[in-house]
C-alpha cells in the first residue's frame, strides 16, 4: 500500500513537472536558466583556464610532473599560520574541498579522496585527463586555509 502511494505521488511530481516544462512560460524560465548557466560555465572555464596558467598546471606539465616524481605539487606563496594547527579545520578544509567536487560536474567527488593535515591537501584517486587534475588542484587551492595541494591523481587508462 505505501508502495502503491509513493508511485501515485511520483506520478503526479512527474506529470506537473511536465506540464510546468511545457508551458510557454515552463520553457522560457527554462532558457532563461539555461542561459544564465551557459554565462557562468564560460566565465568559470576562463577562470580556471587563468588559475591553471598561474600556477604551472598545463597538462604537458602536469604530464611531466606525474612521469618525474609520480605526484603534482604548487606551493601558494603566502602560508596560512597557527589557524590550521587544530584538526578541526583540516576537516572544515576536506569537507569544503569535498563540496566543490560534488558541485563541479566535471570532476568525480567519489573517485577523488581528499585528505588534509595542517592545511597541506593530498588529494589522490583517479580522473578522466590531466586537465581535470588541474582542475582539482586549482578547486583545492582556492579553499581557505590551504598552504599546499600535493596531487597524486592518476589518469584513468
Amino acid at each position: 500500500m505505501k508502495t502503491l502511494f509513493v508511485l501515485i505521488v511520483g506520478i503526479l511530481i512527474g506529470a506537473g513537472a511536465l506540464w510546468v516544462y511545457t508551458t510557454k512560460n515552463g520553457q522560457s524560465t527554462s532558457q532563461s536558466a539555461g542561459d544564465q548557466i551557459e554565462g557562468a560555465t564560460k566565465s568559470t572555464r576562463d577562470a580556471v583556464q587563468e588559475e591553471m596558467r598561474a600556477l604551472d598546471l598545463k597538462p604537458d606539465q602536469i604530464k611531466e610532473d606525474l612521469d618525474r616524481t609520480g605526484k603534482v605539487i604548487r606551493r601558494k606563496a603566502r602560508e596560512a599560520g597557527d589557524a590550521i594547527a587544530d584538526a578541526t579545520a583540516d576537516a572544515r578544509i576536506t569537507g569544503a574541498i569535498k563540496g566543490k567536487l560534488l558541485a563541479n560536474k566535471d570532476l568525480s567527488a567519489v573517485g577523488i579522496s581528499v585528505n588534509t593535515t595542517a592545511g597541506v591537501v593530498t588529494l589522490s584517486g583517479s580522473v578522466n585527463s590531466t586537465e581535470d587534475i588541474g582542475k582539482a588542484i586549482i578547486l583545492a587551492m582556492d579553499t581557505d586555509c590551504v598552504r599546499e595541494v600535493i596531487s597524486t591523481l592518476q589518469v584513468k587508462k
